[in-house]
């Protein structure tokens, strides 16, 4: 689990989030409201929902980006719900939410380094950022 999960507000515009990735190496960030869970966004949700779409980054709100149907798993939840749960909902990342608030992210690439850590998932995940 990535721990003390990045975290942005919904009205944030999604250049801004964009930025946000891009300085600190991520794919997706978790969007909350206060200390609430709201959503969650990817580098490609911000290509295929607002770019592609022709939408103004600097003038698009996260919200519009992001989803918001999301399956979580809790922090006490075994490794194999986080399986199941990314199986079931074929998503590659799980939001870890304690009460309402988010504590971590479970990718895909976190349970690759877990269970197989000499596969190429785990290789890739482990290795060092190429930005």
């Amino acid at each position: 689990m990535t721990s003390a999960p990045v975290t942005v507000e919904p009205r944030a515009s999604v250049a801004a989030v964009a930025r946000v990735m891009r300085d600190q190496d991520l794919g997706a960030v978790l969007v909350t409201d206060g200390e609430r869970l709201r959503g969650l966004v990817t580098d490609r949700d911000l290509v295929v929902r607002v770019l592609a779409e022709g939408a103004d980054p600097e003038r698009t709100t996260v919200a519009r980006a992001c989803s918001d149907d999301l399956v979580t798993v809790r922090p006490d939840d075994a490794l194999d719900r986080a399986v199941g749960t990314m199986r079931e909902h074929a998503v590659r990342r799980v939001p870890v939410v304690e009460d309402g608030r988010p504590v971590g992210i479970v990718s895909l690439g976190d349970l690759a380094m877990e269970r197989d850590p000499d596969s190429a998932l785990g290789d890739i995940s482990a290795a060092r950022p190429n930005t």
